[in-house]
């Protein structure tokens, strides 16, 4: 039987409430590093608690012509409801922490003895929450914001007169068409561009990338940033591979940035030449 979006599992719910209780009490977990963790205090963010949410989804059977680069829309859908399944079980514990948003969101896929048809899906980050306007930062829909930056990047972001609204994704999972042995034999040879690969890639990151900017769209966001395109093969053999479009959808709202100096600093060890390696905020 399917749960909706928000359930949460008993176990999880018992951690959510003892780290409600931490809150009260002034304790809080996270996976921000020390630097992250100066940063959000210094831009008025108190981080409440490191959250989770989980899918473990069964990928359904796809029937296909293996003849034809096309995509592959029952994977795809599984791909993309699997995460957002996690994503919303995730926004919901940070909620019940009373968190404004979600900084540094990870989503990861693991695979386990079970089956090749079965993968868990997991979103975790950091709940936050503003300290000086509690609630201003929140989405529509009164939940958090999801955002897979940084603390450094969300600092940054902040002091542009920025806010993240949600972590956008775009989803494809598309089967390159197998060559005949006379398509072999001919390009074995010379030196040439396969074609049908170029086009097949080239089809599949533009799906992705158009459904990112669509979920961006949604949000009222005025752009996307951190973009990146995730090619992985999961289960599906060598010609299907999934594109994954992910990054920030973030809004200008034009306000003063907080009142913080930006000094950049270099360790004096070896490795370190050639590139900032840590900033320093006065």
């Amino acid at each position: 039987m399917s749960q909706p979006q928000n359930y949460i599992p008993q176990a999880a719910s018992e951690r959510i409430a003892r780290l409600s209780q931490s809150v009260n009490q002034g304790s809080f977990t996270s996976d921000l590093s020390v630097d992250e963790f100066f940063l959000l205090h210094e831009i008025g963010f108190d981080p409440l608690g490191y959250v989770m949410g989980t899918s473990i989804y069964h990928v359904g059977i796809q029937i296909a012509r293996w003849g034809k680069s096309q995509e592959l829309n029952v994977l795809t859908s599984a791909m993309y409801n699997a995460r957002e399944l996690a994503m919303a079980r995730m926004r919901t514990e940070a909620a019940s922490l009373g968190a404004d948003g979600i900084v540094g969101v990870n989503l990861r896929i693991n695979q386990y003895a079970w089956g090749q048809d079965v993968l868990e899906f997991i979103a975790e980050g950091t709940a936050v929450k503003c300290r000086d306007n509690p609630g201003s930062l929140r989405v529509a829909d009164g939940g958090p914001f999801t955002s897979d930056l940084s603390g450094q990047g969300f600092f940054n972001l902040i002091h542009m007169g920025h806010v993240p609204v949600a972590l956008v994704l775009g989803t494809c999972v598309y089967h390159v068409a197998h060559q005949s042995a006379m398509q072999v034999l001919k390009q074995s040879l010379r030196n040439q561009e396969i074609m049908q690969f170029t086009e097949a890639v080239y089809t599949a990151r533009e799906l992705a990338m158009q459904r990112m900017q669509f979920e961006a769209d949604r949000y009222g966001a005025h752009g996307v940033v951190g973009v990146r395109v995730i090619v992985k093969n999961h289960v599906w053999g060598a010609h299907a591979t999934e594109f994954l479009a992910i990054g920030t959808a973030v809004k200008d709202i034009q306000a003063p940035p907080p009142d913080t100096r930006v000094q950049f600093t270099l360790p004096l060890t070896s490795g370190a030449i050639g590139g900032i390696s840590s900033v320093a905020y006065l």
